[in-house]
């Protein structure tokens, strides 16, 4: 099993950053895809950035794509959301998550940290 902790979440005006972390447990980590999704009020949980086990290879949701970017380090067992350019449809829970092998699914969640952005 891996647990997650997210930080690095707050209040931001538009077209300001913030970076999101993910410290997981649990000596696995580096055997898993990561990724980061988000929840906004009243709208289902969305797919934002995948990130393979090594680091090596991203993708992107279209919505965020060239404004965020997802890296991890597996030393310090460590996933990052580098988030430029917000906007206030950015806002929502962010969440880590473990993948499950070759897709977007959800293995492990954390609790989330939330992003505000405000006008």
């Amino acid at each position: 099993q891996v647990q997650l902790v997210e930080s690095g979440g707050g209040l931001v005006q538009t077209g300001g950053s913030l970076r999101l972390s993910c410290a997981a447990s649990g000596r696995t980590f580096s055997s898993y895809a990561m990724g980061w999704f988000r929840q906004a009020p009243g709208k289902e949980r969305e797919f934002v950035a995948r990130v393979s086990w090594s680091g090596g290879s991203t993708s992107y949701a279209d919505s965020v794509k060239g404004r965020f970017t997802i890296s991890r380090d597996n030393a310090k067992n460590t996933v990052y959301l580098q988030m430029n350019s917000l906007k206030p449809e950015d806002t929502a829970v962010y969440y880590c998550a473990v993948l499950e092998l070759g897709s977007r699914s959800a293995r492990y969640w954390g609790q989330g940290t939330q992003v505000t952005v405000s006008l």
